[in-house]
């Protein structure tokens, strides 16, 4: 079993505490977000791997060397102010993270994803190649990939439309971006990449790859029966998230995972860093099963 460490909700910058009291006790347990009454119990015994999502890795630095598992790292560094992301940090501090972590796990294991790609009067195509070109420059020699994708028509974007103001992407828009990014990478010794982008950008140079590949699941935990993520329109492996959704203070316009900024601030209040689940606790009506896979 591989962890996602989430993609439903920043654990990383949030609940790091919380996270690293689970893997003490030996057990974390999810609630199904479909179904609020079944609960998963994972034993870390079971796991194999886990991917580590997050804006902010800086909380669960401390801890590294206590967890015994292979551990990837995707974080996300994006241009915005907080107009777009109110309660990120300051990127300077992200970057200095990043390099931090690249020293204690190797480059090989830390992915900085560029994501999501939106073009406004604001944030125009020049403001995002130079954004890109820096953030290339500053971590040259700490990683070896960058993963891009471009925005979603998700809920959240949808409602935060006047926010946003996004304007739509044009042929030539991609070709720029391409071109562009693919350069500043190849510059600072990077490969660029999409996973599940209908415009992929390999004409430019860019790499059409996965964020969690057989063969890269293989090379963390020697194991080649994993399943393909039959839920996602990618080529990435099965992984069992253990996040929440619309449990985020990232608050970030463009969020897939939040929808319900009010819920938000209620989850987050009912969240223990004593508790197995990361919102609320188990109660007598909830239905618990082992998961191994």
């Amino acid at each position: 079993m591989i962890l996602n460490v989430s993609g439903r909700t920043d654990i990383i910058a949030f609940y790091s505490k919380w996270f690293i009291n689970c893997y003490r006790k030996g057990f974390v347990d999810v609630r199904n977000p479909f179904n609020e009454k079944l609960v998963s119990r994972i034993y870390f015994k079971d796991v194999d791997a886990m991917l580590f999502c997050t804006k902010s890795p800086i909380p669960i630095i401390p801890y590294l060397k206590e967890i015994k598992k292979p551990i990837i790292f995707h974080i996300t560094i994006t241009p915005y102010k907080k107009d777009i992301e109110p309660n990120v940090l300051p990127k300077g501090l992200i970057i200095e993270s990043v390099k931090k972590i690249s020293q204690i796990l190797g480059k090989e294991n830390v992915v900085v994803r560029y994501d999501p790609i939106f073009i406004s009067d604001k944030y125009n195509v020049e403001y995002h190649k130079k954004a890109f070109n820096n953030l290339c420059t500053l971590l040259n020699g700490y990683i070896d990939k960058i993963i891009v994708s471009f925005i979603d028509n998700y809920k959240n974007v949808r409602k935060n439309i006047n926010v946003l103001k996004i304007k739509p992407f044009t042929e030539e828009i991609y070709k720029e971006i391409g071109i562009s990014f693919s350069g500043s990478a190849k510059e600072n010794n990077m490969i660029v990449s999409t996973c599940a982008e209908k415009r992929d950008l390999t004409e430019y140079g860019f790499i059409k790859g996965e964020c969690l590949s057989k063969t890269l699941a293989y090379q963390l935990t020697g194991k080649t029966n994993y399943k393909k993520w039959a839920e996602r329109d990618c080529n990435c492996v099965q992984m069992v998230d253990i996040g929440s959704y619309n449990s985020c203070p990232h608050l970030c316009k463009y969020c897939y995972a939040n929808f319900d900024e009010k819920q938000v601030y209620k989850n987050k209040q009912k969240h223990d860093v004593n508790s197995s689940l990361l919102i609320g606790h188990l109660s007598s009506e909830d239905t618990l099963k082992i998961r191994t896979k």
